[in-house]
């Protein structure tokens, strides 16, 4: 007795939410309603104008149409929400008809036309029910969880079709992996595919690495140099041709310049899978956004994130300092009270949003404290003629700063650093800073906008 009026109070439920349905899905083609009261549509002024952009660029809408298709779209999933509990086991998938705002609702048995049409949606009877379909995708999931298919790189139930799709680079692939998971093969539909399917991450500073696949250091700020990315880190954790893979341990990249000791600075060139982020890593306090790498005075305060001990804050003590390591002495690098441990090296040293440095080396722990040195990130950047990836990236310095392009005259240097405000004369015309930085060679104002605005 209890169950047969669980099922009616559920059915009932479903029943109430396909009437709503209904009356919502009623002349859905050109509704203006969107955003009225009662409606479970967002008002049409709570709708990002960066999604209408995107909407507009991708699948050709003005921002009118992107607001309907919202809508109705918005209107269907709750129609087929409540046909799928009407229809129980009969339900066989629901879809959006491209271009359109028709829905279509499919089913196994005949008799629920008549209720599909009622709700305002298309019917379309099918051999095979949704949860049977979705039965079959859980046994390959099964198989594929115990030994990764080999040439089979996607499958997914097609509610379109009315099938099981199995994308292979070979039949035979699919064929054996539908054949280890017990599916009949009139569930599936094999589609040959030449797809390479990869996960894609983002470079962040203060992200583990790994050295030929042993050992750890930390990611320092993420670069380019020209379209290739990469990030800068310690020169000490690696030397060129030795190779990397990110914490997520997928291949990343390679060293392409190192230089320790001496100086303690280097930069790793990384795959089309990596892109990098004007961020930093805050290990639990929000990622710190980049802005550029202004140095801050003697005295102010600097953070530093590592992927051993996480986020560490203290003062900046000197600059232009050397100190001497069992390999040989470091000059140039900016002594701090912040502390740090194996594996932090490599990471970011930030201030506010200007980012200082790499993690160097030093003495001490985070148990008992310590004094910790970075290599300043500039200096890193125009040895290897890199640009650093910030909240408004400019455009890549020269690849070789010794050679700068000729000067057409003005007050602007590279070498200089500029506060937010400041005003300066190129090539006989005016610019206004608009972000604090430390100019680089190849960042003259014409060519940097995020930098600078011509007044």
């Amino acid at each position: 007795m209890e169950t047969t009026m669980l099922r009616r109070r559920a059915f009932a439920a479903g029943a109430a939410v396909l009437a709503a349905g209904t009356l919502a899905l009623a002349g859905q083609t050109g509704i203006a309603s969107a955003g009225q009261a009662g409606s479970a549509v967002p008002a049409a002024e709570q709708l990002s104008p960066g999604l209408l952009d995107a909407m507009s660029r991708d699948l050709g809408l003005d921002a009118g149409e992107a607001r309907t298709r919202i809508a109705d779209e918005s209107r269907a999933a709750a129609v087929a929400s409540a046909l799928e509990k009407s229809l129980g086991a009969d339900f066989a998938g629901a879809r959006m008809s491209d271009g359109s705002a028709a829905l279509t609702v499919a089913t196994t048995d005949p008799a629920d036309i008549a209720r599909i049409t009622a709700a305002g949606a298309r019917a379309e009877v099918v051999r095979h029910s949704l949860d049977r379909l979705d039965a079959a995708k859980a046994a390959l999931d099964s198989v594929a969880s115990e030994k990764a298919p080999k040439d089979v790189p996607s499958w997914y139930v097609d509610v379109r079709t009315n099938r099981l799709v199995v994308n292979a680079a070979r039949t035979a692939a699919a064929d054996g992996f539908v054949a280890a998971a017990g599916i009949p093969r009139g569930l599936v539909r094999v589609g040959l595919s030449s797809e390479q399917p990869r996960a894609y991450a983002d470079l962040r500073g203060g992200d583990a690495y790994y050295m030929n696949g042993t050992g750890r250091c930390s990611i320092g700020f993420p670069v380019r140099r020209g379209t290739q990315n990469g990030f800068v880190t310690a020169g000490h954790c690696g030397t060129p041709g030795v190779t990397t893979t990110g914490a997520n341990q997928q291949a990343q990249g390679s060293f392409q310049g190192s230089t320790f000791p001496g100086r303690d600075y280097a930069w790793v060139a990384t795959n089309a899978n990596w892109t990098p982020r004007p961020l930093v890593n805050g290990y639990g306090n929000g990622d710190v956004t980049v802005a550029g790498s202004t140095q801050a005075v003697v005295g102010s305060s600097v953070c530093r994130s590592g992927s051993t001990t996480g986020w560490h804050c203290g003062t900046i003590q000197q600059h232009n300092s050397s100190v001497t390591y069992p390999e040989g002495t470091i000059s140039g690098v900016t002594r701090t009270s912040v502390c740090a441990e194996p594996g932090d090296s490599g990471g970011s040293f930030i201030s506010g949003s200007q980012a200082q440095g790499v993690t160097s080396g030093g003495s001490g722990n985070c148990s008992q404290g310590g004094t910790t040195y970075y290599q300043p990130v500039n200096p890193a950047l125009a040895a290897y003629g890199l640009t650093l990836v910030t909240s408004g990236t400019p455009t890549d310095p020269p690849t070789d700063p010794t050679d700068p392009p000729t000067e057409p005259g003005g007050t602007w240097a590279a070498g200089t650093t500029y506060a937010a405000g400041a005003v300066v004369t190129y090539g006989g015309a005016s610019y206004r800073c608009l972000q604090g930085h430390q100019a680089q060679p190849g960042w003259q104002p014409p060519n940097v906008p995020a930098l600078w605005l011509r007044v």
